[in-house]
């Protein structure tokens, strides 16, 4: 399974400590700053690599006991802006496989393109990836296009809708039983009982949300995107997809005309990135702020433990802020 860790050793030791030096040199001069884990695995088992929390959560729990999972981001460090570390990259490119979300973290794809491993299984290619701005969802037809909003790109946050994050499982588990075919078995049946509680949680948020006195809802970050239309939700986001965007003024009077138009009373932030603005949009509009977590790591300040929690506990702050019945 970690042949391509003893191939590895042999070329070195065969070429020399020229060989080796020339390869650390290179690794430093892609990665600069050190963020994350890098500590070596466990040789037995199937080495994955992946590239921050969403992606580690599925590879635990679709490989069970027969993987060893490196996770690339460290809890409560933004993920869109990682610089990954020489040890890091070493740590890559001894693995099985890598598991990440191309277009999400620069860094790591162009790590990804650049390494050796075999299986690389881009969460991206598994399902869907559509255009995304500040403003996404059903009622956001009704809306003209506002001064100062951001056109968008491809949105990467997929896992915040359950339906298409169990079609991202499910790939991942079909990749998992061809890497590593000795234990296909399990992985498929881990792979279906993931699906399972994903499919369960597409029908809490369904019922949860179905009857409410508003659909409109406000963010600090355009991560929403795909749970607001798959629920019949708007998510108006004060910054488009990129956490760290500064909003104009045009984009904040105009959230808060809407707000008012759209029984919008809450706006919500997160716990990776800070709420300021959240909260001073909110004061001016005479508005409430909470938590909506994009679930990019787990924390102390989470409001769950893992996946299923945490977006049970979005689920919440939601039918708060949208008045469900």
């Amino acid at each position: 399974m970690n042949e391509r860790r003893r191939r590895a050793s042999s070329r070195i030791g065969t070429a020399g400590p020229a060989l080796a030096v020339a390869t650390a040199l290179g690794l430093a001069t892609l990665t600069g700053c050190s963020t994350g884990s890098a500590a070596a695995g466990d040789p037995g088992r199937f080495q994955v690599v992946a590239s921050f929390y969403p992606m580690a959560f599925l590879a635990e729990r679709i490989g069970g006991g027969h993987v060893d999972v490196t996770t690339l981001t460290s809890p409560g460090q933004e993920p869109h802006d990682l610089e990954i570390s020489p040890r890091q990259i070493g740590r890559l490119e001894q693995s099985d496989a890598v598991l990440y979300l191309k277009g999400l973290q620069p860094n790591v794809d162009d790590a990804v393109a650049q390494s050796p491993v075999r299986a690389k299984i881009d969460a991206a290619s598994l399902t869907t990836l559509e255009q995304h701005g500040n403003e996404v969802g059903g009622h956001a037809a009704g809306h003209d296009t506002h001064e100062g909003e951001e056109s968008g790109g491809k949105d990467p946050h997929i896992w915040l809708d359950p339906v298409r994050y169990a079609q991202v499982a499910e790939g991942v588990g079909r990749a998992f039983e061809k890497a590593d075919p000795d234990h296909a078995a399990d992985y498929r049946k881990n792979t279906a009982a993931l699906v399972r509680k994903l499919d369960a949680l597409n029908t809490r948020f369904e019922d949860g949300l179905a009857h409410t006195d508003t659909k409109v809802f406000g963010t600090t970050h355009a991560a929403f995107g795909y749970l607001a239309e798959r629920y019949g939700l708007t998510e108006e986001a004060i910054n488009g997809l990129d956490p760290e965007s500064e909003p104009s003024a045009a984009r904040i009077r105009d959230l808060q005309r809407m707000a008012e138009a759209d029984g919008v009373t809450t706006v919500f932030y997160e716990t990776l990135v800070s709420g300021r603005t959240a909260k001073t949009v909110a004061d001016d509009g005479g508005l409430r702020t909470d938590v909506l977590d994009p679930l990019e790591g787990i924390t102390s300040k989470s409001r769950g433990t893992d996946y299923f929690s945490v977006q049970e506990a979005n689920l919440k702050a939601l039918q708060r802020a949208l008045g469900a019945k």
